[in-house]
Parts: C-alpha cells; structure tokens; sequence
C-alpha cells in the first residue's frame, strides 16, 4: 500500500488523476471519467438472420 509523504503540495484540478512517476516527479493524466460527460454512441444498425430453407425438387 502506498505511503502519504507530504499533503497539499500540488493544486489539484477536477477531472485529473495524480501519481508519483519512477523519477519521483509528480505527474498529471486526464481520467477518462470525471469532470465531463462522455458524448452518446450511435447506435447500430440490428440485422436480421434469414432463416436457412431447403431446396425442394
């Protein structure tokens, strides 16, 4: 588990995710949730199967 150093150091923005990198640097990455919302998928097209008949002769 990880270990608190120090608190308040960074000014924190909404919608940011904050970690300590290998070099020790403090370093900021968008989250893909938080602060907006994500825009509305189209929605596809339904196929329908066709029912498999056989071949009278």
């Amino acid at each position: 588990m990880g270990k608190v150093i120090a608190r308040n150091v960074v000014d924190r923005k909404k919608g940011f995710l904050y970690y300590v990198d290998g070099s020790g640097n403090v370093c900021e990455a968008k989250m893909a949730r938080g602060g907006r919302k994500k825009k509305a998928k189209k929605a596809a097209k339904k196929t329908t199967k066709r029912k498999m008949t056989r071949k009278r002769r």
